[in-house]
């Protein structure tokens, strides 16, 4: 019985997969596409969320979650979803910077402070990169010579008009695996 549900969730994770924006650039794809299958099949609330990965350009990821299963009692986006969504792109942008670079890293959430600024009433998402001062060269260079390294990352939950209905600064932190 547990196979059967496996493979069904399997099936499930590959078709909410399909259909997203994701880079031509192949390597690129190739690499979206695997954090889209992990992040569904080893984040049961992803999976709940229905999360998807919509856009990657190296520099910047975009998840989306639609508002019905993210919805609280009001009818608006719940604020955990909105923090788990930012969150998931925050880990997203760097575990693809590790993964393009052949980094086998264990990538964490160190700390994060988040903003929550409007209510959001339709299916909305989250855009991570970098923030101001950060580069990608920089964590690279410090993983090399520790074995581990910080960056901060900014995530947005824009509105309609551009606004940010919320928002979240967090430090990740990427150890090597030995």
């Amino acid at each position: 019985m547990r196979r059967a549900a496996d493979g069904a969730a399997r099936g499930r994770i590959e078709d909410m997969t399909q259909h997203r924006n994701l880079p031509s650039d192949e390597a690129a794809g190739q690499h979206t596409a695997q954090l889209a299958r992990d992040i569904l099949t080893h984040i049961p609330l992803a999976r709940a969320m229905a999360l998807g990965v919509d856009a990657y350009d190296g520099d910047s990821l975009t998840l989306s979650a639609p508002l019905a299963p993210n919805s609280n009692d009001k009818g608006c986006a719940f604020g955990g979803s909105l923090v788990s969504l930012m969150t998931l792109a925050g880990w997203g942008l760097i575990k693809l910077a590790m993964d393009r670079h052949g980094r086998d890293c264990d990538i964490f959430v160190q700390d994060s402070d988040v903003r929550y600024a409007a209510p959001v009433w339709n299916d909305f998402v989250a855009v991570a990169r970098l923030v101001n001062g950060e580069s990608f060269a920089a964590m690279f260079e410090t993983l090399a010579a520790r074995g581990r390294a910080r960056a901060r990352v900014r995530c947005i939950v824009p509105l309609p008009d551009g606004s940010a209905a919320a928002t979240l600064e967090a430090r990740f932190v990427a150890i090597e695996r030995r």
